[in-house]
């Protein structure tokens, strides 16, 4: 499916100061997304990281109403989905489909894969069941499974690689815009993961898909993406195009999370991770201020009083810190 080349650089999807906090009892909430704020053009690989516990997939399920943010917007073609019914988002759901982290969780254990791949056409469209079927054998093709082969079979009668491309197919079976990928292939083996990341790479061309793609993997990230969100509890830290990221990272977490990459050569001495020792503050009880300055080398007291925003610091590249790394090393020279 080819796109208008005027559209490419039209937002498809405005994420606008999300917030999404969970009850915990006791008149505690877990703050697992604080005004969060990025869009997703046409076409674009938007790559969204973190460790874990830093709010990715409470993003993701808030992209998806599932369920439906705190507060803030999340616009898909300039709709509103927070603020559509139930049966609004029904009908749109066509435009937007989620491929999930655990690929055999995420099927029907009792359904047969064809069924699972079925289900969004037979709930979002009224078209013959011998189309379906036969949309469904195409969609097997286009993944890799062989339909007379794995059709009829069971989730667990599929490997993770296999379940994850039938995942795969059921997202993309009402031909949807944005496909919101949550830790895709973070339970596959290696040899798999570049398999599915080969086929998501190849769908995005052939069906014109912009995707939002979460992952704790920075190498995946950069292999995939166009532009690359850091995600720290809660907060956006930074947000570049891959390549920026990569070489001119500003802020200071974003520096730990590259220095922490395995260099696959034995020989060479382990290369120190800029950042200061104890744990991931608690999301119930985030810091004041920066909620990165516990555990930042750079830290100074204002750091613990003022919560920094994005800042535009190069075009195209925004920094939410008091005291970003804006000269270049010898390296990045």
């Amino acid at each position: 499916m080819k796109q208008n080349k005027a559209l490419l650089n039209e937002p498809l999807l405005q994420v606008e100061e999300l917030v999404v906090e969970y009850a915990t009892g006791r008149n505690r909430k877990v703050h697992a997304v604080s005004e969060v704020s990025f869009d997703i053009v046409r076409g674009e690989t938007f790559g969204l990281v973190g460790e874990s516990g830093c709010g990715k997939s409470s993003v993701a399920k808030a992209i998806m109403q599932l369920p439906k943010p705190t507060s803030g917007k999340v616009l898909l073609n300039g709709v509103d989905l927070t603020k559509m019914n139930r049966q609004g988002l029904r009908l749109l759901r066509q435009q937007f489909q989620m491929v999930f982290q655990d690929p055999v969780a995420s099927l029907n254990p009792r359904c047969k894969i064809g069924k699972s791949i079925e289900a969004p056409l037979r709930a979002t469209t009224n078209s013959d069941k011998d189309l379906r079927h036969e949309q469904v054998r195409k969609m097997l093709e286009t993944v890799g499974l062989d339909p007379e082969q794995y059709q009829d079979r069971l989730p667990f009668q599929l490997s993770g690689g296999q379940c994850q491309r039938a995942s795969i197919a059921r997202a993309l079976i009402c031909n949807p815009q944005l496909l919101v990928c949550d830790e895709p292939v973070s339970s596959l083996d290696v040899s798999v993961q570049a398999q599915i990341i080969n086929l998501l790479r190849d769908l995005k061309t052939e069906y014109g898909l912009s995707m939002l793609f979460i992952s704790h993997d920075l190498a995946v990230v950069k292999n995939i993406c166009d532009r690359v969100a850091v995600m720290y509890l809660g907060h956006l830290c930074e947000v570049a195009s891959t390549e920026k990221l990569y070489q001119y990272p500003a802020h200071p977490y974003t520096r730990a999370l590259l220095s922490a990459i395995p260099h696959p050569d034995p020989e060479l001495p382990p290369i120190k991770i800029d950042i200061l020792p104890g744990e991931l503050p608690s999301a119930t009880e985030p810091p004041p201020g920066c909620r990165f300055h516990t555990r930042c080398p750079r830290a100074q007291a204002n750091c613990s009083r003022e919560t920094p925003y994005l800042q535009v610091i190069d075009p195209g590249h925004q920094v939410a810190c008091h005291y970003p790394h804006l000269e270049k090393t010898e390296e990045e020279r």
